[in-house]
């Protein structure tokens, strides 16, 4: 029955990212172990969205290491472990709460000796700046613990880099680079200092590869040049050779000319989902603190209001004008969705 729940889930919400998103770009997903331990890290920007990319493209079904302030309700809490992610406490949580940590730790171990697939985002926070932040240590007490328990287990340990044009818009276009598996043995010395400051560097050096990484010195000057330079920000390559030339080694991106087009289907998309648009305009993006949020929430409306709308007209058609007639226009929202969001 739990296979049956997150093969469900996991097709819905990719089914959801297909109309959400105008692209969607995935690199080497062939590098994700299928019948070995592996331990997926990835940078964090785009909050959930992050999570629910690398969960329905990665071609497994993972656990998530997820902060543990969002399981505070307990409705909310039975959702998110039906879907396999797992609370870790941070020192913002309460130095009382860090303890519970030993037992999420030995779960990790357990789970990856049984060779399954953790997500771990490294960072231990996410933001919106294209940049990859210093990571924090805990990643590394699970892959010490996990190969000092189970010295027979065949770790991996593989990067990976979320990238979108831009996070805050809809439609946007994200790109998904998996990296080259590393054995977790390889790391390991004995001593436990040493292997920490390794696993760091080196995760960190090889994230840095696989999505736009800006130095924080002088971050926003650089931003604007790439920015006014048209650079493809799904190309990580691109970008960071660009910044690293100084801007002399750009790659631009060619300037779509069919802005006028896209926002007629958009308007016309507005029309169609009117109640659902208003509903995310004044009553939904009015909470949202965190503009990290701001397209995890929205993508979250549109795949439960969405359809709901759709099915709400199409049974209220069927009712009033007919079959044909509910038909026609089922099939013609489906097709300005497309178009408002793939054009």
């Amino acid at each position: 029955m739990k296979l049956i729940w997150l093969h469900f889930v996991r097709t819905y919400i990719s089914v959801g990212m297909f109309f959400y998103f105008r692209r969607i770009k995935i690199y080497d997903v062939k590098n994700v172990p299928k019948n070995k331990p592996v331990f997926l890290l990835s940078n964090h920007q785009n909050a959930l969205l992050d999570a629910l990319l690398i969960a329905t493209k990665c071609g497994r079904l993972s656990y998530f290491l997820t902060r543990a302030a969002v399981f505070k309700k307990p409705f909310i809490s039975k959702i998110l472990k039906s879907l396999q992610m797992l609370p870790i406490y941070r020192i913002r949580d309460g130095w009382g709460n860090l303890a519970n940590n030993n037992a999420i730790f030995e779960n990790c171990s357990k789970l990856l000796n049984n060779k399954e697939c953790i997500v771990i985002f490294p960072e231990g926070n996410h933001n919106l700046k294209r940049m990859v932040r210093p990571l924090s240590k805990g990643f590394t007490r699970i892959i010490l613990e996990s190969v000092e328990n189970y010295p027979e287990m065949d770790l991996q340990l593989l990067s990976v880099g979320v990238n979108y044009t831009n996070a805050e818009k809809f439609p946007d276009s994200t790109s998904i680079y998996f990296g080259t598996p590393l054995v977790a043995k390889d790391y390991i010395s004995g001593n436990k200092n040493e292997d920490v400051v390794r696993l760091k560097a080196k995760i960190q050096s090889d994230i840095s590869k696989l999505t736009t990484d800006i130095p924080e010195e002088h971050y926003h000057e650089t931003l604007y040049e790439l920015e006014r330079l048209n650079v493809d920000f799904l190309n990580p390559n691109v970008a960071n050779t660009c910044v690293k030339s100084k801007f002399q080694d750009c790659k631009l991106q060619e300037v779509q000319s069919n802005n006028f087009i896209k926002e007629i289907f958009k308007a016309l998309l507005i029309c169609a989902f009117i109640v659902p648009f208003l509903i995310w305009k004044f009553v939904a993006k009015p909470k949202i603190k965190e503009i990290e949020f701001l397209s995890t929430f929205r993508f979250a409306m549109a795949i439960t209001l969405g359809p709901l709308w759709l099915i709400s007209l199409f049974t209220a058609f069927v009712i009033t004008l007919g079959w044909a007639v509910a038909t026609s226009y089922l099939i013609t929202s489906i097709c300005l969705v497309l178009l408002a969001v793939k054009l």
